[in-house]
């Protein structure tokens, strides 16, 4: 079985959209990127921490989906990372209400031995010196690291996020992130811009307007599915991450046209997880559901066209 290592946060967020609002529930990014990679039967390890104030059954929930727990660690005495936030109308912007670091701020991963050999690493948003020490420690090179980071990290330590872009192969960001890291405000000359800076790929995420892919002088873009309700955008766009390298990982196939098909999968989950609050869709998801998703995605995406 194909095995796909990922790294972020496992969390508990309270989020307030148009739509309602919760108190607070499963989130972080390497929860949506385990449940979405789930869908692909690759042997996905979670590498994180959580506090003693975290649901066992939370962890056993993960267990039964096919994620490997074993790299989660539990601080018996700690509080697990804490995130509010409040969506506005159009649900593309927010404002972040609370932010407790609790047991991520002294974060140490370790990554098990099972997955020390894992051919495709998924760097989730952390620190770009906690995503190296994971590269660190794996026994030879991944064939595929993808990582996702964020303004923050260009703010506070982009020489530490320089050093690791060498090391990976995919980044994954928004068009906003992207104009900052490059400093280019067209996104064709920001991704060559950042093409320079080590990674091969760069996939810049539009959110309800797609995504694209670059890859030296190969484009490719994918539409978002359009929908008639979304009610929580949280994790989607690590829903998107976790779909793209499941998808890479169970095929084992890690060319430019086969990331084509990454992006179309990793985009057809992320449009399930924005129609409940949290980790809610992605954890009934059924893989009928995703089949008939994506036969509607061909339908938007394909057509004949004749050239006069």
């Amino acid at each position: 079985m194909s095995k796909l290592l990922a790294v972020g946060t496992v969390a508990f967020d309270a989020i307030e959209t148009p739509f309602g609002k919760t108190d607070k529930i499963l989130g972080g990014s390497g929860t949506f990127v385990g449940l979405a990679a789930s869908q692909f039967g690759v042997k996905t390890g979670v590498v994180s921490v959580v506090g003693g104030d975290f649901p066992q059954s939370y962890l056993d929930m993960m267990e039964e989906k096919g994620i490997d727990t074993t790299g989660i660690e539990i601080v018996k005495d700690g509080k697990t990372f804490f995130w509010s936030g409040k969506y506005h109308n159009d649900m593309n912007s927010r404002d972040t209400l609370v932010t407790e670091l609790n047991v991520l701020e002294t974060f140490t991963p370790v990554v098990p031995e099972e997955f020390k050999d894992a051919p495709v690493v998924m760097l989730g948003n952390l620190h770009p010196l906690t995503q190296a020490s994971v590269l660190d420690q794996m026994n030879e090179r991944p064939k595929l690291v993808v990582l996702d980071t964020m303004n923050f990290w260009m703010d506070i330590a982009l020489n530490d996020l320089h050093e690791v872009l060498k090391r990976i192969d995919v980044i994954t960001i928004n068009d906003e992130e992207a104009r900052q890291l490059s400093g280019e405000y067209s996104l064709v000359n920001a991704a060559k811009k950042i093409h320079e800076m080590g990674p091969k790929y760069v996939v810049i995420k539009k959110g309800e307007h797609g995504a694209l892919l670059f890859n030296e002088e190969n484009m490719f873009f994918a539409p978002a599915l359009p929908l008639a309700e979304v009610f929580d955008p949280t994790g989607a766009g690590d829903t998107f991450a976790g779909g793209f390298c499941g998808y890479i990982a169970r095929t084992e196939d890690y060319s430019f046209e086969n990331m084509k098909n990454a992006i179309i999968y990793g985009s057809n989950l992320a449009s399930f997880c924005v129609e409940k609050f949290g980790t809610e869709r992605m954890e009934e998801l059924s893989k009928e559901e995703v089949q008939t998703r994506l036969h509607a995605f061909k339908q938007l995406t394909q057509f004949d066209i004749e050239l006069v």
